[in-house]
């Protein structure tokens, strides 16, 4: 399908043309793409100088979009305080149109995900007021980092659906591959940047695409694991050995891109009212799921981290079809514990392969 895809719309942008590319870009949109800053660290970043920036294409960056779409903190209304009660308005933000460019499959399925959640069931004007009139120009991973699995969720290292421009690094050149009609509308708009692909190119992605699958370092059996706890076949020790582990600190939730949870607080600034905002929150957490009069129905010693992979592996998949995990592999780097979801599919899976 990837091959397929590449021959029937697919162009050719040669790298000595893509900062030129990227300029037209700025000056309509605003421009967040992964940059590696003076501590050496790639995160994706608003980009206000080109010139000044390292744009950093193979490195997957530490942070993902989310942060983007829907931020760590939120101020969802005001209010003021009335004879009535309180008068609640949202908070009328402007955002920018934007260009999210070098995004790799993996935070691209993300974004995906997330569109499926925030919409799906009940749409959230907070999350599609970022999301409109944002552009994903997307880059496939031709050499997978040491903690990406990717290619167990489903998730890379090409990408075949989602993006609005897909390229494919091929030496001196990025094959591009248009995926829907905003980015066709790039390419219509500056098609001095851009040339026909011929079969050679075409052959050379392909060949790309095969060479990437083979270089992952790990193999993950998430699919196995999603029959694991299916089945309920999970062995109860594994539960009990991660959660002695894991150290509530949150940093995988707020890594992962596919983490959505939030908690909802109202701030009294003065007498005259004050401010709701929606904060980022963890299934990890020990009040996540705790009730007024100090209840909580979730099982303290090993209820959290059975919580957390259930939902990723489990009920994702009977929602949406697939599990909410992409693959990033995040949570491995950051968790000092060893309790991210690597470990778990290894440890359910123990003796059931």
């Amino acid at each position: 399908m990837v091959h397929a895809a590449a021959a029937t719309h697919s162009h050719l942008l040669k790298k000595d043309h893509l900062k030129g590319f990227l300029r037209k870009l700025a000056k309509e949109y605003r421009l967040v793409a992964p940059v590696r800053n003076r501590h050496s660290d790639v995160l994706f970043t608003v980009i206000d100088d080109l010139d000044a920036a390292e744009i950093e294409l193979t490195e997957p960056p530490q942070n993902s979009l989310k942060q983007f779409f829907l931020p760590q903190q939120e101020r969802l209304y005001t209010y003021t305080t009335t004879a009535e009660g309180y008068d609640f308005q949202p908070v009328q933000a402007t955002i920018p149109p934007t260009v999210y460019f070098g995004v790799h499959p993996c935070d691209l399925s993300a974004v995906l995900y997330m569109d499926v959640v925030f919409s799906r069931h009940q749409r959230d004007p907070f999350y599609l007021r970022r999301r409109q009139g944002s552009v994903l120009i997307g880059v496939n991973c031709n050499s997978p980092a040491p903690n990406c699995f990717c290619n167990a969720t489903g998730s890379g290292p090409f990408l075949e659906m989602g993006s609005d421009l897909q390229l494919t690094d091929l030496g001196d050149r990025f094959l591009v591959e248009i995926g829907r009609a905003p980015g066709q509308a790039l390419i219509e708009r500056w098609q001095v940047f851009f040339s026909p692909s011929a079969d050679k190119d075409r052959a050379a992605h392909y060949q790309t695409f095969l060479e990437a699958r083979g270089r992952f370092s790990r193999q993950v059996h998430v699919e196995q694991a999603i029959r694991q706890l299916e089945a309920d076949t999970v062995p109860e020790q594994v539960w009990t050995e991660l959660s002695l582990r894991c150290q509530d600190c949150g940093g995988c939730a707020y890594l992962c891109p596919t983490c959505t949870c939030f908690t909802i607080s109202d701030q009294q600034l003065d007498d005259a009212g004050g401010q709701r905002l929606r904060s980022w929150d963890a299934c990890t957490f020990a009040g996540f799921t705790a009730m007024a009069g100090g209840h909580n129905p979730v099982q303290a010693k090993t209820g959290a981290i059975r919580q957390r992979f259930t939902h990723k592996l489990r009920d994702d998949v009977r929602q949406n079809g697939r599990p909410s995990c992409v693959g990033c592999g995040r949570c491995v780097g950051i968790c000092f514990g060893g309790t991210d979801i690597v470990r778990f599919v290894e440890r359910a899976c123990q003796g059931s392969l």
